[in-house]
């Protein structure tokens, strides 16, 4: 009878699963990095974009739909409506670069990844051609057996006809003394 699972059995197999432990480390990485990538949005990209449009601030870059009003003693206060461009711009530029972060980490691991699999590759097959060879070469020593094998044989016939030949030599000197 199979033993029945618990919920924290069935928690702990799941939590100590590799792929579980490993999405985790890279949640708390990507938390991390994506305010490495923010920071230098803000405090590097923006100011040169800044320099180079003349003093204008991404985070200003926007379209009015509706102006804002401040409120006064007789009106309430509007807020602004806006297309706010320049945030959209900021967050494309934040994509971009952690985009090309992943991706050039990603190109190191499968690089390492192919190198390591072109060397499994290499050893496999000269392991597979030295295996080749030892079977070529216990097939040589097998036929060169097998011939030497067939030589004695041969021999030993052509020995034993000797014989007879002798042998019956000898009797007809024998017949004829």
């Amino acid at each position: 009878m199979a033993k029945k699972s618990t919920f924290w059995s069935d928690f702990k197999a799941f939590i100590t699963r590799g792929n579980v432990i490993d999405m985790a480390v890279g949640v708390v990485i990507g938390g991390a990095f994506g305010k490495i990538v923010t920071g230098l949005v803000n405090y590097i990209i923006n100011p040169v974009i800044s320099i180079i449009t003349g003093g204008v601030s991404l985070e200003n870059v926007k379209t009015v739909l509706v102006a804002g009003v401040e409120a006064t003693e007789t009106t309430e206060a509007v807020a602004e409506v806006a297309i706010q461009w320049g945030n959209w711009i900021q967050t494309i530029i934040d994509f971009l670069i952690v985009a090309l972060c992943i991706f050039l980490v990603l190109r190191v691991i499968m690089k390492a990844k192919n190198m390591l699999e072109a060397k499994k590759n290499a050893e496999a097959a000269a392991k597979a051609a030295e295996e080749a060879a030892k079977a070529e070469e216990a097939k040589k020593d097998a036929e060169a057996e097998e011939a030497a094998r067939v030589a004695r044989q041969k021999e030993l016939e052509d020995s034993a006809l000797r014989q007879e030949q002798i042998l019956a030599e000898i009797k007809e000197i024998l017949k004829n003394k």
